[in-house]
């Protein structure tokens, strides 16, 4: 039951994101103190002892529990946050929808655009308010992005760029985890990386329509572990027993979107150099502009026939002026968190869909699931729509003002 001037949160899983979650949704009250409500941290699952403890003195919860279950029935609790491992996202995410609890899940929702459907449109017939954990749409800099892209300052949008380019699968060494197998994790960088991409496009230029990809392994074995777990960041202590690697390393593909700009999408989870590379190009009739998530607080605009020049991000951008009084120290990605938690329980105090919803994660996940049929026939897949309400876009019509 809600009680007057707070919110219950219950956490299940504190592994890295359960943490970020947790941190978040204390940084509120500080960053977001004009919110009706605040949160206070009920009710902790994790079935490692070190995750309970860590909970309870670092992050303050006031009970742990191993069971998740136990965290759906607690009365004092009003919102979720799931943070468990992909393969665990359908069977709690329903759970929590028969329980009645408002929740924020972190991506992929589903491993396939099968279990985020279910997920999506069970909270939709539950009237439950939502957040996924697309956290890339909350930087100041992308906020600046979607306002000029939507008052018309590119022009109509032509051609947009994504490329998502990380390291931590790079060493051929690093163990097999749940990861790597497609009945735990689904896809690979797919779901892991690429989904991202599709969300903050989609967010920014409006909805893709159709896709032709292709996708490799490069590593296609590694080594099991040679205890019982594994980080999946981490080189772990291997054993001299291959596996199968399972989902994709790599994946690109062209896009075409509804208000009939062309897309390119480039995404790796095995490269040897970056580590979060995220690189993000919209091109206009009048302009176009260019984003780093390694140099997030930095937007390139070129707005005219001198070319680009580089904007740091300042109190005007999004909600940048709620951390830094203005340009030079940069925010920093725990604070996408934190702007993500109060959308979360904005969306929750006034009841209507503010954050990221679970018809976006149902969105990106079509995505996904469209990218693997393209590769894997290699014609142009239709993609399907959504029901529900999705947050993420903007309509050819916003598209084509002023240009």
């Amino acid at each position: 039951m809600e009680h007057q001037n707070r919110i219950g949160v219950g956490l299940i899983s504190v592994g890295w994101m359960g943490r970020l979650h947790s941190r978040a949704y204390l940084a509120t009250k500080q960053f977001f103190p004009e919110l009706q409500k605040h949160p206070e941290l009920v009710i902790a699952a994790d079935p490692d002892s070190a995750g309970r403890t860590h909970a309870e003195e670092a992050l303050g919860y006031r009970e742990t529990t191993t069971d998740y279950r136990d965290v759906l029935a607690h009365p004092d609790v009003d919102v979720v946050s799931i943070c468990a491992p992909n393969f665990l996202h359908h069977e709690i995410a329903l759970a929590t929808i028969a329980a009645g609890k408002h929740f924020w899940i972190e991506k992929p929702m589903g491993r396939s655009a099968r279990e985020s459907r279910e997920i999506a449109e069970g909270a939709e017939a539950a009237g439950l308010l939502t957040a996924v954990g697309f956290n890339y749409r909350h930087v100041p800099a992308i906020a600046e992005a979607r306002r000029l892209i939507r008052s018309g300052a590119l022009g109509r949008v032509t051609n947009v760029q994504m490329r998502l380019l990380t390291d931590y699968a790079s060493d051929p060494g690093q163990v097999f985890t749940w990861r790597y197998e497609q009945a735990r994790a689904g896809s690979g960088v797919l779901g892991d990386i690429l989904s991202h991409g599709f969300d903050l496009v989609q967010f920014l230029v409006g909805r893709i329509e159709s896709v032709n990809a292709v996708t490799e392994t490069f590593i296609k074995e590694r080594p099991l572990p040679a205890g019982t777990s594994s980080n999946s960041f981490d080189k772990g202590t291997a054993s001299n027993t291959m596996q199968k690697v399972e989902n994709e390393d790599y994946a690109a593909m062209l896009a075409r979107f509804e208000g009939g700009a062309i897309g390119f999408f480039e995404s790796t989870r095995v490269a040897v150099g970056p580590h979060a590379e995220y690189i993000l190009e919209v091109y206009g009739t009048k302009g176009s502009l260019r984003w780093n998530f390694e140099r997030m607080n930095q937007l390139e605009l070129a707005d005219d026939p001198r070319g680009y020049r580089t904007i740091m991000a300042d109190k005007s951008f999004g909600e940048f002026g709620r951390f830094q009084p203005n340009a030079g120290p940069g925010i920093g990605f725990n604070d996408l968190k934190t702007i993500e938690a109060s959308l979360f329980l904005r969306s929750v105090i006034e009841g209507k869909q503010l954050a990221p919803s679970t018809a976006d994660g149902w969105s990106a996940s079509e995505l996904v699931d469209a990218s693997l049929r393209s590769a894997e026939s290699g014609a142009w897949v239709e993609i399907p729509r959504v029901t529900g309400e999705t947050t993420y876009g903007l309509t050819p019509e916003l598209l084509d003002a002023k240009s």
